[in-house]
């Protein structure tokens, strides 16, 4: 009989069977019972195991499917992601499609779209009356095989976006909203991110399936044409362990 492992090496052992595809993402693991089996170790300390696995982002418990392994390789996100020819290789709709097929894994879209009075200072980015209904609004909820990743909301000026593929609720944009705009003769020149790093908020911890513990990441890319004109604002929300931040730039 094996020695008897303590809830942190456990913990790592399953780990490495996540991060080597031993236990494939999208799958729920083994039962408790049948890893305290396997591990000579009392269920206790297997949930305890688990415990720790949630707290890093690796696994999430569902209701009538068990533990499943909820681990993504974290995901680059650099200037390169927004080339054309990355948004719509093999007919992805936008980045984050192409970046889940590259995992392996099936991109969903959960997609709601509204025409609103944009909050100020989304407005004031793109230049609209934040008083009136002026702006259309994609808010997306991102998943990969089923597990969260990002939270997205999509702002445009509704004079340009009104009665476009832009209000349409499903995800059947080829190359994203950025080659839905070019289409509409807004094509995007510039693009601007911040990052911050924070705690998850409200809704964010059900909507992202992650505990309060857990850090995110809240981006604002504001994309603008050759003349300096904002035509997109979208802000992301997603598990930081989910991305790696990269930026070129010339140094004097």
């Amino acid at each position: 009989m094996s020695p008897k492992l303590g809830y942190r090496e456990i913990a790592d052992h399953i780990r490495q069977g996540i991060v080597s595809g031993a236990y494939p993402t999208g799958t729920a693991l083994p039962a408790e019972p049948e890893l305290a089996a396997e591990f000579n170790a009392s269920r206790s300390l297997v949930n305890r195991a688990m415990q720790v696995l949630a707290a890093e982002g690796l696994v999430r418990p569902r209701q009538g499917r068990g533990t499943i392994v909820t681990w993504l390789p974290p995901m680059t996100h650099s200037a390169a992601r927004y080339a054309r020819s990355t948004r719509e290789a093999g007919g992805a709709r936008g980045a984050f499609d192409a970046e889940i097929r590259a995992l392996g894994l099936e991109p969903q879209h959960e997609i709601r779209v509204e025409r609103t009075i944009p909050p100020q200072h989304i407005a004031e980015i793109l230049g609209l009356d934040a008083g009136e209904e002026s702006a259309l609004v994609r808010r997306r909820r991102l998943l990969a095989s089923g597990i969260p990743v990002r939270l997205n909301a999509s702002w445009f000026p509704l004079e340009i976006a009104a009665g476009t593929v832009l209000e349409a609720e499903g995800p059947v944009i080829v190359g994203g909203v950025k080659t839905a705009l070019a289409e509409l003769g807004y094509p995007q020149t510039e693009g601007t991110e911040r990052f911050t790093i924070r705690s998850p908020q409200g809704h964010e911890i059900d909507d992202l399936e992650i505990s309060p513990e857990r850090t995110v990441i809240d981006m604002v890319h504001i994309g603008r044409t050759e003349s300096g004109r904002a035509v997109e604002v979208t802000t992301t929300v997603t598990p930081a362990h989910y991305l790696v931040v990269e930026s070129t730039f010339p140094l004097a």
